[in-house]
């Protein structure tokens, strides 16, 4: 059977009856692939405008709505300090939780912890957006008001490590360990690790996305460029319009 303008748009209407459309639109790169030896214009038929407009016509039918995760807000922040209170124990980034996933090469040094007047920094080695493997400098500020960073990063550092803030009396935990996150026991934490305990604080619609999307609000809320990363809904797009002057170029950048 040759692969035809008509004959793609039949598959496509008969499949996106079965399974999602967007799978749907997967298949037919798949077919081009495997068929285009055979059939020299396949690619040219599976663009046309029939087969095109077909796939946009079963997405709209059979589409189903994207379930996105709410941004984490000030005030969920506020939620997990208060607890913090009268904690030491903490962690953040975290190793996957398949071991044969795992790489050290990836994980924050203690060492690489930097003091500035403004804040504080760190050095991650890598991650999925470091298409050069380069790593990069994360740089803290110091904020006014509740959800400041920095003291809850030197009341972790001090349970860790005396040395790292230059203090000569502290109950260190583990001075010696070169990792910059860990647990209580010692150990870099999982993912599985920190989503259990942000489940106890969140409802479900509140997760790993959301730390992202809860920054690019903030941004935007408080008047950064809107060329970083943005979910533009009206509530984004009403915050970036009526938001204060714009955040200092290299705050932008490190923030996103």
């Amino acid at each position: 059977m040759e692969p035809t303008e008509e004959t793609l748009s039949f598959f496509v209407v008969y499949m996106c009856s079965h399974i999602s459309p967007d799978s749907v639109d997967s298949y037919l790169s798949g077919i081009c692939n495997q068929l285009e030896d055979h059939f020299p214009d396949i690619r040219k038929n599976r663009n046309s405008r029939l087969v095109s407009k077909t796939l946009a016509g079963c997405k709209r039918l059979r589409g189903s709505a994207k379930k996105r995760k709410q941004p984490l807000t000030i005030h969920h922040l506020i939620t997990v300090i208060n607890w913090l209170q009268e904690r030491v124990s903490r962690g953040e980034l975290t190793y996957p939780d398949k071991k044969e996933l795992r790489n050290t090469c990836q994980v924050s040094q203690r060492d690489s912890v930097s003091w500035c007047p403004t804040g504080y920094g760190y050095f991650l080695p890598g991650h999925k957006a470091d298409a050069f493997f380069e790593g990069n400098t994360l740089i803290i500020e110091k904020l006014n008001g509740p959800t400041d960073p920095h003291k809850p990063f030197c009341d972790y550092l001090r349970s860790c490590d005396y040395r790292a803030l230059n203090i000569t009396t502290c109950d260190a935990l583990f001075p010696y360990h070169p990792q910059l996150w860990l647990r209580a026991n010692g150990t870099v934490p999982t993912r599985s690790w920190f989503m259990k305990r942000l489940r106890k604080f969140f409802p479900v619609n509140i997760a790993g996305q959301s730390m992202r999307a809860g920054g690019a609000t903030r941004l935007a809320e408080s008047g950064a460029m809107p060329h970083i990363y943005i979910r533009k809904n009206p509530i984004l797009l009403q915050g970036m319009i009526h938001s204060r002057p714009a955040f200092n170029e290299p705050s932008t950048a490190i923030a996103r």
